[in-house]
């Protein structure tokens, strides 16, 4: 039976365009064509970890780790909370996201610079001070840095729980060393290369995080109001319940969700959400065809 008379492929595909033009944005699949099919040398080979991580569909996990351990360095959450327009646009801030991450990782060398120039030129204007008055800029290597280890120790740590295939050891150093690239061309400074390198970052910023009330909204937003119609809503906590599970305690703890299942129920949840999703997508096109 083809897809256009069975009706559980119909609506496995139907699901996985939603959420692939949700993710990417409307004009997702001419930019993963044009990513994807356009000649040339690339920073990373088809196989690497970098490639095998943001291919799967764990990364839906770890994108929302990230947000909500980054959100507690108030320095980086002030940034967001006033620059970024996560409430008013979330969509729009998550599909820019996805293809910025296409970019460096699948596209072209030349594709990916100027994907990071187009983003260091946006960090340059966006500067401020918190409501205490301490002064922050988006282009701030401490800052920079926080915001890459927090987003690669989450990519790395969803896709070691709810990922099709577990990185080795020896893979998941060479994921950190392949992501802190893109780190480094952004203008982070000291980024970690190895898994062990990643962990004593993270430790190092520890003194510098705090729950703000900019970061304490952003949970309540990510967690408890999520952009989302209601028929969406069950799976996607799921996915939350499974990215909780996988913060350190002393996250969940800053963030104020001790009482959020940490155990192997939540994680089952999240393994749940993430092979849903990936069932779905397996239904897309492949880049050149519609």
């Amino acid at each position: 039976m083809s897809v256009a008379t069975n009706p559980i492929k119909q609506a496995r595909a139907r699901v996985g365009e939603a959420i692939f033009l949700r993710v990417a944005g409307p004009d997702g699949y001419e930019a993963r064509d044009r990513i994807h099919l356009t000649p040339g040398p690339r920073w990373f080979p088809p196989e690497s970890a970098v490639r095998v991580v943001h291919a799967d569909a764990a990364t839906f996990a770890g994108g929302l780790r990230a947000l909500l351990l980054q959100s507690l360095h108030p320095l980086a959450m002030a940034g967001v909370a006033g620059h970024s327009g996560y409430r008013s646009d979330p969509w729009g801030r998550l599909a820019r996201t996805a293809t910025f991450l296409a970019e460096t990782i699948h596209g072209t060398a030349d594709d990916a610079q100027a994907a990071v120039d187009r983003v260091r030129a946006v960090h340059e204007r966006i500067r401020g001070r918190t409501a205490d008055g301490t002064p922050y800029r988006a282009s701030d290597p401490h800052l920079l840095t926080w915001v890459h280890a927090a987003e690669a120790d989450s990519f790395l740590t969803a896709h070691q729980h709810f990922g099709a295939r577990r990185l080795s050891p020896a893979q998941a150093d060479e994921y950190v060393a392949q992501i802190g690239r893109v780190a480094s061309a952004l203008g982070a400074q000291d980024v970690p290369r190895t898994v062990d390198e990643l962990a004593a970052c993270l430790d190092a910023y520890r003194p510098e995080l705090r729950p703000s009330p900019e970061a304490l909204d952003t949970t309540q937003f990510l967690l408890r109001e999520p952009p989302l119609p209601g028929p969406v809503r069950a799976p996607y906590a799921l996915l939350a319940a499974g990215a909780v599970a996988t913060l350190p305690t002393w996250a969940r703890t800053e963030l104020g969700l001790q009482r959020w299942p940490d155990g192997a129920a939540a994680r089952l949840a999240g393994r749940v959400a993430v092979s849903g999703i990936r069932w779905s997508l397996g239904a897309t096109p492949p880049p050149g065809r519609r």
